[in-house]
């Protein structure tokens, strides 16, 4: 056989496609020759680019990689400093060969050490040199009869790049027809030329020493496993990771005592201001602060000086409402020299308990033990053995609430009382929607406000970047429209009074309410309005889309990609993104793990690898990722807190950022042309989806550098339905798009 026998297809997606059974396993079957240009080089990649090669290498086919260093600022200053390019290099080479401790993982990096060693596989570096980065994406798969295929595409040898992004390539062969071999044989000389180092733009570099220590590391056999390619599943393309500890020195002096690192010495002036009034409140207020402002810093700031106040005798409770916000609290508790325990379920520190034990106890019977800190999630928070814990301790305690608007609700008001002798409460939106009690709860625990940081303020004075507002206006089909006005029509039976005697849905009512909520999300013309919108940015990097959770009907996708006509909004962006538009796009939910968070956040940041991200609402609240320039919401909601934070999100700075865009998918639910033919009873039942759109393009045009976009169509609407500014929407209707 050959590889004119095998099945190639012209393009391969990782959404359709299972990459490494479809296309790498039985091209490689037939090859003797495997030409790859990576990204960059670590353990990682070494472990990837055993994917697939099991029965190539046991029949004697070779491989040539050429991946690229991964220099950091202290290399670059070394080498402009002087220092030879060739040691600066190998010294990170050998630093990015680490251990990795899942048994799949070793058993490859052992097939891998022995290829290198029978001299099956050859590895060479690259680098620019104008000490840029050499990263191409191309391979070129030989047999022995000269037939060749190459592909080239957005495809790295990662795991994420197999089975987590939506990414894809094209492939091309040199028996098809003309066009293509070219392109194959151009391909395989630009390769030969890099491998030759005869490239004018390029260092390739041969290091025989960097060979011999993946040999020495690595090599567990005399003879290598060519049985690891029986199974391709998610859990061994994605190398496992352990989240490292933080370790610390234990003769460090003052190991656990917080203080300012040297670079925040001095926080801003509206900072610093509202730690004093902190301070002059007896240690118990409320900052709020516009996403993106620093309120973990600033939060960071109070408790140390607290504890410089107390002499560092105090207990500090952190208190964050998901993983991925502990983990973001974690990276900079760490700058405020205090060791954390961190707590929740999948912890990095599996013995947390035992250290919040030991913790508490040392903090009864040893005066230098006295201080300690303890982050977790609010669900930990709620866990019976913390709270038995909490009541164990005599030292004060001061109580931190990030995104402290979720303390409102009843499960968790129960929690506060007197034990928490010191308070501070976080939030960019303290006020609950619909819950005056609620909100009224938190101001009497919590206290007043320290500080008032608005989004508008926090523009103004360069904290956060402008922003331009589009409304994309969309209407609900006659389907949509009907199931509307009937669960409308339902919803009016379920009013009932509040304490305070409001109209207000009961639990049926509110079912119902998020029943509609969803029609509205799942609005089917927001698909073929993305398609236009996002058109022009299919090229472009750092872009978010918010989905709602929510199905849809796409009557364009290929319906053989779903088990039915409904899917998911978030899966039919990604296919309209990823595979119609050839876009590299990864989905962010509550679905994927802490690690492959982060390697979606690293991804995205460097704006090499990823383009988009799809969202749910696990972005809402407290994840920091400033690259984002573009975004698009599919979904919102009525609740002001919510669309606030959505919007924050693309506000926060990053380099070379200059403003932000925000596409905002208006849902109405008919034309305005057609309003005019409406019954008064018609036009009635419109009103509350009408006003709660108009309150977020109200409140997100306002701020925007464009602004007289979003007021056209606010007075287009209120004139199409005879709304003044001064009328309000129904109390009891909840819900939103």
């Amino acid at each position: 056989m050959s590889l004119q026998d095998c099945i190639i297809k012209r393009s391969y997606y990782s959404l359709k496609d299972n990459i490494a059974r479809d296309f790498y396993i039985p091209l490689l079957n037939e090859a003797v020759l495997y030409q790859r240009a990576v990204g960059y080089f670590t353990s990682s990649i070494l472990v990837k680019i055993s994917e697939g090669i099991c029965n190539f290498a046991k029949n004697g086919g070779k491989i040539q990689l050429i991946a690229s260093p991964e220099l950091n600022e202290d290399d670059i200053l070394a080498i402009n400093k002087g220092y030879e390019l060739r040691q600066v290099i190998k010294n990170r080479l050998f630093e990015n060969l680490i251990d990795l401790n899942d048994l799949n993982s070793q058993e490859r990096l052992n097939l891998i050490s022995i290829l290198i060693a029978n001299e099956q596989l050859d590895i060479k570096i690259a680098c620019t040199k104008g000490l840029g980065i050499y990263h191409e994406k191309v391979g070129i798969i030989s047999d022995s009869n000269g037939n060749r295929i190459a592909f080239t595409g957005s495809l790295n040898e990662t795991g994420a790049a197999i089975s987590l992004n939506y990414e894809s390539f094209d492939v091309f062969t040199n028996w098809r027809n003309e066009e293509d071999k070219i392109r194959v044989e151009t391909k395989v000389q630009d390769f030969e030329r890099k491998w030759q180092n005869n490239e004018d733009s390029l260092f390739v570099f041969d290091f025989p020493e960097v060979k011999e220590e993946i040999i020495r590391k690595y090599k567990r056999k005399k003879e290598p496993d060519y049985t690891l390619d029986c199974e391709f599943t998610l859990d061994n393309l994605i190398p496992k990771y352990e989240v490292e500890e933080i370790n610390y020195i234990a003769a460090e002096p003052n190991l656990n005592i917080p203080k300012r690192p040297e670079e925040y010495q001095k926080l801003y002036d509206y900072q610093e201001k509202a730690i004093n009034e902190w301070v002059l409140c007896g240690y118990c207020g409320i900052f709020d602060m516009a996403t993106g402002t620093g309120k973990t810093l600033t939060g960071l700031g109070a408790i140390t000086e607290l504890s410089n106040d107390l002499d560092n005798k105090v207990a500090v409770f952190i208190v964050a409402p998901y993983q991925h916000l502990v983990e973001q609290w974690v990276e900079d508790i760490v700058r405020f020299n205090i060791k954390p325990i961190i707590g929740y379920s999948s912890s990095p520190q599996k013995d947390w308990k035992k250290r919040l034990t030991n913790a508490i106890r040392d903090q009864k019977i040893r005066d230098d033990k006295s201080f300690f800190c303890f982050v977790c999630t609010n669900t930990t928070f709620k866990n019976k053995f913390l709270q038995e814990q909490i009541d164990k301790i005599k030292a004060p305690i001061l109580l931190v609430v990030d995104e402290a608007h979720n303390f409102g609700a009843a499960s968790y008001a129960q929690l506060l009382d007197d034990r928490f002798t010191y308070r501070l409460a976080l939030s960019a939106t303290l006020e609950r929607h619909h819950d005056e009690e609620g909100t009224e709860m938190l101001y009497n625990f919590f206290g007043k406000k320290c500080i008032e940081y608005p989004l508008e303020r926090a523009i103004e004075e360069g904290k956060l970047t402008p922003y331009k507002y589009y409304p994309v206006v969309v209407h609900l089909n006659k389907d949509e429209l009907g199931k509307y006005e009937q669960l409308s029509y339902e919803m009016s039976k379920c009013i009932i009074k509040d304490k305070m005697g409001k109209n207000k849905l009961n639990k049926h009512g509110e079912m119902l309410a998020l029943e509609r909520a969803r029609i509205v999300a799942g609005a089917g013309e927001k698909l073929d309005a993305l398609r236009e919108q996002i058109q022009p940015y299919i090229h472009d990097n750092n872009i978010l889309v918010y989905c709602g959770a929510t199905n849809v009907l796409d009557e364009h996708s290929d319906s053989s990609l779903f088990d039915d006509g409904d899917i998911r909004q978030i899966e039919a962006v990604c296919n309209i993104l990823g595979n119609e538009m050839g876009m590299d796009v990864a989905q962010f939910t509550s679905n994927e793990n802490m690690e492959t968070r982060a390697l979606i956040k690293e991804q995205f940041q460097r704006g090499d690898r990823l383009q988009a991200i799809v969202a749910i609402k696990c972005l809402d609240e407290g994840v920091n990722i400033p690259g984002i320039k573009t975004a698009f919401i599919l979904a919102s909601t009525t609740n002001p807190k919510e669309y606030i934070q959505r919007r924050g999100r693309v506000l926060r700075k990053a380099q070379g950022k200059a403003y932000a865009v925000i596409y905002d998918f208006v849902t109405l639910p008919r034309p305005l042309d057609s309003v005019a033919s409406l019954t008064i009873e018609q036009a009635q039942r419109d009103l509350t989806l009408v006003k709660n759109e108009l309150g977020r393009l109200k409140e997100f045009g306002r701020l925007s550098q464009n602004s007289m976009d979003a007021n056209n169509l606010i007075w287009d609407i209120q004139e199409a339905y005879h709304i003044s500014d001064e009328s309000e929407e129904e109390e009891y209707e909840y819900g939103g798009n």
